[in-house]
């Protein structure tokens, strides 16, 4: 009986754990949510869901971008937050078009972009500690410009602003219609074009790929300034929902990208960030924070629940990783 498990029972176990560990997990918890409140299967909890979370995945595939290169980026929340500022500050103080508005959005984001290029390609900054950098003075900016954090807000803002956030299409939200098309963008990006292909050079040995005549800054810097200008886009979103600029609300976003990120990394045959694992991700952050939510819990409760099953999560997902890489070692012996 012990020879039949160890040979047979154990590495069956261990091949559903490889291949299909996350999936089980993700199943398990939509069943139990289903079963627990009739709400969360509904067509509307669901499209809530989805649009609920569509900031977290614009702002999630940024960070998988920069990730894939190699690096990490700690000011996201701050571009979101520039760009949220901005795009006010067209239309409230110079009272600009909203496509107008879209454009200087972007403008901050690419500002945030430029400072961390700066410090990591040309001042060979670690991508850890420059984008932290970039954390801390651009929060000191936010406070200084709002005397001390306070919001701005501009509820008579063009409608066609705030439909960004609000509206629909074939009874689609338009947040969720955006962060679809930018997940397709990324999605082809990396998968059929030569400069997403050479990023996942970049990440896996970026002194292999600059002797293989990959011009690693080069790359680099359109790395940071894509991450920040699509994390921008968020803040548009975010500033067309609420009406307002409230500085430091794109830090709320930033652990759960992160997060979303590495989760993905376990539907990856190399244990390597993926837009679809990404996505995955993302959808399992936002059912497990719904789900949770609708169970009525107390919010510290909630919270406590919230980080024990993201800290699961994590580690399943990196065991799923170093799983993974043993079993292609083993190939190759």
């Amino acid at each position: 009986m012990n020879i039949h498990y160890r040979e047979r029972v154990l590495p069956a176990l261990k091949y559903l754990l490889i291949q299909y560990g996350f999936v089980l997990i993700l199943a398990a918890f939509f069943v139990f949510f289903s079963l627990k409140t009739n709400a969360f299967f509904s067509l509307a909890n669901l499209q809530n869901l989805l649009q609920g979370n569509a900031i977290l995945l614009i702002v999630a595939l940024a960070m998988t971008l920069v990730v894939t290169a190699g690096g990490i980026d700690l000011s996201v929340g701050v571009a979101l937050d520039f760009g949220a500022a901005f795009a006010l500050i067209a239309l409230k103080q110079y009272q600009l078009s909203w496509q107008v508005a879209i454009l200087a959005a972007l403008a901050g984001g690419a500002l945030i972009g430029l400072l961390n290029a700066f410090l990591i390609v040309w001042c060979n900054v670690r991508p850890f500690l420059a984008t932290l950098g970039t954390y801390f003075i651009g929060s000191s900016v936010e406070r200084i410009y709002t005397d001390g954090g306070g919001p701005i807000a501009f509820r008579r803002m063009a409608q066609e602003y705030h439909n960004l956030a609000v509206g629909s299409w074939m009874n689609i939200p338009l947040p969720v219609i955006f962060a679809g098309v930018l997940f397709l963008l990324y999605f082809i990006f990396f998968e059929r074009t030569i400069f997403g292909k050479r990023i996942h050079a970049l990440g896996l040995n970026s002194q292999a790929a600059n002797a293989a005549g990959i011009r690693v800054k080069r790359y680099l810097f359109w790395t940071l300034m894509i991450t920040s200008v699509t994390c921008a886009l968020g803040g548009v979103i975010l500033s067309a929902n609420l009406r307002q600029f409230t500085p430091l609300a794109g830090q709320a976003y930033l652990l759960d990208a992160i997060a979303a990120v590495f989760i993905g990394t376990a539907f990856h045959a190399q244990g390597r960030p993926n837009v679809p694992g990404t996505l995955v991700g993302v959808l399992f952050l936002g059912m497990v924070a719904n789900g949770l939510n609708l169970l009525g819990l107390d919010f510290i409760v909630k919270d406590a629940l919230t980080g024990i099953i993201l800290v699961a999560a994590l580690a399943l997902s990196f065991i799923q990783r170093n799983l993974k890489r043993s079993q292609r070692a083993l190939a190759y012996e």
